[in-house]
C-alpha cells in the first residue's frame, strides 16, 4: 500500500516478540524527512521500555529500503538552524538505534543509499536481498556523506569505506557482504525467511543478557585494548550475578531449555 501524507511514516507490527518497523514512503523510496525522523525516534523510544519486544526488524515499503534524506525537502531549506536541527535529529535517531536494548536487524532490498546506507551500517545486523545495492553517493551531488561515514567507517575497512565515500558508486549485496557491511546476502525470495528466522533465534535469548551484551559491545569498541578488557571484565561480573546467568548455566548442565526472567 502506498504511503500518503495521512499515513504514519513508520508502520509498526509486533509478532511473538519481534517488532517490525517499516519505512512507509514507497513513492519516494522511503526518503527520510524531518518529520519522519521524529516518528522513528518516537517509535524507538516506545520500544526501549517495552519488555514484550525482544528483537526489532527495520524494513522498507515498496521497491527500496531507503534512499537517504529527502533531497526535495533539503532543497527547500537554506536556514542554517533548520539544517543543523535536521542532522542533529538524524544523529539522535542513529544513536537511538545503537542505544536501544533490543538488537536491530535491517531487512534490505532495492537500494540503501546515503542515510539509508547509514541505517544499515548502524543496525546491529543486516540481511540483504542479492539484488540490493548500497551506496554513499553524496559526493556526486556536492554533498559528502559525512554523517553516514560515521557508522560506515566503524563497520567496514577504511579503504573500502573511503572508496564508497569518494567514488560514490553502488556496492552489490555480494560485495557489501564481503566488506562486512551486511551479514549475508540471500536470494530475494528467501529474504523474509532468513531475516525472521534469525530474529526468532535471537528472541529466544535472555532479553536482559542481550541488552547487557549490546551495550557492552558498543562501549568497548571505542576504547583502547587494555581499557576494553577492564570494562568487559566488569560487565562479565555484572552478568554473572544476573539470575538469567544462573538459570542459563543450570539449564545447560541439566540439558533443558532455560526459562528467562521476565523482569
Amino acid at each position: 500500500m502506498s504511503g500518503t501524507a495521512q499515513e504514519p511514516f513508520i508502520k509498526r507490527h509486533d509478532d511473538h516478540g519481534i517488532a517490525t518497523l517499516t519505512l512507509n514512503r514507497p513513492a519516494t523510496r522511503n526518503a527520510l524527512t524531518r518529520s519522519g525522523i521524529d516518528e522513528i525516534i518516537e517509535t524507538l523510544n516506545s520500544i526501549n521500555g517495552d519488555s514484550s519486544v525482544k528483537v526489532v526488524v527495520l524494513a522498507g515499503e515498496g521497491p527500496a529500503f531507503c534512499a537517504g534524506h529527502d533531497l526535495k525537502e533539503l532543497q527547500e531549506h537554506s536556514d542554517t538552524r533548520w539544517i543543523q536541527d535536521l542532522f542533529n535529529a538524524c544523529s539522535e535517531m542513529m544513536l537511538g538505534m545503537t542505544r536501544l536494548p533490543q538488537p536491530i536487524i535491517a531487512r534490505v532490498h532495492g537500494i540503501a543509499t546515503a542515510a539509508g546506507c547509514q541505517l544499515v551500517a548502524t543496525a546491529d545486523m543486516a540481511i540483504a536481498a542479492k539484488s540490493a545495492k548500497f551506496a554513499t553517493p553524496g559526493v556526486n551531488i556536492g554533498l559528502f556523506c559525512s554523517t553516514p561515514m560515521v557508522p560506515l567507517s566503524r563497520s567496514i575497512g577504511r579503504k573500502k569505506a573511503m572508496e564508497m565515500l569518494l567514488v560514490g558508486h553502488p556496492l552489490s549485496a555480494a560485495n557489501a557482504e564481503a566488506a562486512g557491511l551486511i551479514n549475508m546476502s540471500v536470494d530475494d525470495n528467501k529474504l523474509d525467511e532468513t531475516v525472521y528466522g534469525l530474529a526468532q533465534v535471537i528472541a529466544k535469548k535472555s532479553p536482559k543478557v542481550l541488552a547487557i551484551g549490546k551495550r557492552a559491545f558498543y562501549e568497548q569498541i571505542e576504547l583502547g585494548l587494555a581499557e576494553s578488557y577492564n570494562y568487559a571484565s566488569a560487565v562479565m561480573v555484572k552478568n554473572m550475578l544476573e539470575p538469567d546467568a544462573k538459570e542459563g548455566i543450570g539449564a545447560f548442565l541439566d540439558k533443558r531449555s532455560p526459562v528467562w526472567n521476565k523482569d
